[in-house]
């Protein structure tokens, strides 16, 4: 079903000029690539990037917001976003502002009516009519509400503008098949379908092709792949038992070029040992798990629709620990369900402190209008969920802070990124992620001459010299101490990151034949008709 509406717009002449845009991303994951694919469709369609002060302050000529409905402060975030845009688009005549995500497919016409000065909305399903619904709003003078039903085209085949250029996104499926009580996403994201495993790895190739060493498989569910598509022969060599997921896995970490992989987010009630297998035989597979546990009470897990239990959970752990010793794992944390007793608490903290996390997302439960935990009885005070939620943080960092302690000595690689950290400047330092996604922080000598300087994408072997609990830090010796020397190597992620250096700087470059445009050409489209930018 689509569901579209039109709201009178006020005509504005303004002069021809070359118009750009800014995404603002809120949420998980599955909208970061989101916002690759608008952004790519965007610039697909004439639209350059605003510069990153332009994109922070508000002052692009296209403002998109790519949301989230997770939690209630998405809402506020909002809000309180569109507001400061209101003043911005007020002395800016022709910026128009574009809604979408799981807010918008949730809110559609609220939206408006909070805030008329919005010119599109859209939904998770229709990311790929950002661009006309722009132009159309545009145009005809009216706001712009059009929200699909059920997914039209895989995000997968819509043209991106990445991030990175040694780093990609490769979702393998869309939309959840579970009932999570606490939970808003299969309602706005819909039932799960999967990519066919050899158009995942046809984009793999091409991402290869283009000097991505890393990839990330998304799902909802990325383990339970394989339940919305058949023809599974196709482009994968199926282990006798296994999983589709665990052959993916394996047929993702053998692409020739491809460095790293890893997978986000998997459900414990369906991970298999094939995956932790396909993890420990697959080199390039990284030793990085992210397992949600939600809650270490059976009685509150039940009331969540989570279909396994705390045994169950810490068994998973202790399997991959056995089979990959050095793997860090990570977590999802909700606190304050409704009815959660101390004692169900105490669980979860039990099973905190044996899971030895090296890190964990937390959260303290936010009601969600249109989920069956809203409605329930026993919603918990503020206060008590705040009192619990500080025990959880206190225990989390004090493991965090031990986990990381026993990396100081060892010898890590780290694939630099292109993100700086608040110190890199004045510290000579670089940051980038090791094999287990630990964050590292890695001093250069003073002395270092510009060109052995490591680029984002490329990979540099040091020793840990510090820790924290949410980062380490290699600082290299200038002259022979008795620590680690740097050794970089280069890769073709560093060779793309220059590549796309220099197409922001106006150097011609010969563009790749990959999908994404990281190499400095254009984002690639499918033959399909595209909008041009309007001129005004």
């Amino acid at each position: 079903m689509l569901l579209t509406a039109t709201y009178p717009r006020r005509v504005v002449a303004v002069q021809p000029v070359e118009r750009t845009y800014a995404v603002r991303t809120y949420g998980c994951q599955m909208n970061a690539h989101d916002s690759e694919r608008l952004a790519g469709l965007l610039e697909d369609a004439g639209y350059s990037r605003a510069d990153d002060e332009a994109g922070r302050s508000g002052e692009a000529d296209v403002v998109v917001l790519n949301t989230c409905a997770v939690r209630e402060n998405a809402d506020n975030r909002l809000y309180g976003n569109l507001g400061h845009l209101a003043s911005v688009k007020a002395r800016r005549p022709g910026m128009q502002i574009a809604v979408g995500g799981c807010l918008a497919q949730k809110d559609r016409d609220v939206i408006l009516a909070k805030a008329p000065w919005v010119d599109v909305v859209f939904g998770t399903h229709n990311t790929h009519a950002l661009p006309a619904l722009l132009e159309r709003s545009r145009v005809q003078a009216e706001a712009q509400v059009e929200v699909l039903e059920e997914l039209e085209v895989f995000p997968s085949t819509l043209p991106q503008a990445r991030e990175s250029a040694a780093s990609a996104w490769v979702s393998i499926s869309v939309g959840c098949n579970n009932t999570c009580t606490f939970c808003i996403v299969p309602a706005l994201r819909g039932k799960e379908k999967d990519r066919r495993p050899g158009d995942v790895l046809a984009e793999v190739e091409a991402l290869v092709a283009d000097g991505v060493v890393e990839v990330t498989l998304l799902g909802q569910n990325v383990n339970s792949y394989g339940t919305g598509v058949g023809g599974f022969g196709e482009g994968l060599d199926r282990g006798r038992g296994n999983s589709a997921f665990a052959d993916l896995l394996r047929a993702v970490g053998r692409v020739d070029g491809i460095e790293r992989v890893r997978f986000t987010s998997p459900h414990p009630a369906m991970f298999t040992d094939d995956v932790i297998t396909a993890m420990a035989e697959t080199p390039t597979v990284m030793p990085q798990l992210h397992m949600p546990l939600q809650s270490g009470s059976d009685r509150v897990l039940r009331a969540m629709r989570r279909s396994y239990r705390s045994e169950k959970f810490l068994g998973i752990l202790d399997r991959v620990r056995a089979q990959i010793p050095d793997a860090a794992i990570s977590t999802d944390i909700i606190v304050g369900f409704p009815g959660e007793t101390e004692e169900d608490f105490a669980e979860t903290l039990r099973v905190v402190e044996g899971s030895r996390f090296a890190s964990a997302f937390t959260f303290q439960y936010s009601q969600r209008p249109g989920t069956p935990a809203a409605t329930m009885p026993d919603q918990l005070p503020k206060a008590v969920v705040q009192e619990r939620y500080e025990r959880l943080i206190a225990l989390q960092e004090r493991i965090s802070e031990a986990e990381a302690a026993q990396q100081v000595g060892r010898t890590v690689e780290v694939l630099v990124g292109e993100a700086k950290g608040k110190k890199d400047g004045a510290s000579q330092r670089v940051s980038g992620r090791a094999r287990d996604n630990r964050l590292v922080h890695v001093g250069l000598p003073a002395d270092l001459p510009e060109a052995d300087r490591p680029r984002p994408g490329d990979v540099v072997t040091v020793q840990v010299t510090q820790s924290a609990p949410h980062h380490l830090v290699a600082d290299v010796p200038a002259e022979p101490t008795g620590g680690q020397p740097l050794r970089v190597r280069r890769t073709r992620g560093g060779d793309a990151y220059d590549r796309r250096q220099l197409a922001s700087c106006g150097v011609p470059v010969q563009g790749s034949a990959g999908a994404g445009g990281a190499g400095g050409g254009r984002a690639v489209g499918l033959g399909i008709p595209t909008l041009r930018a309007p001129v005004a």
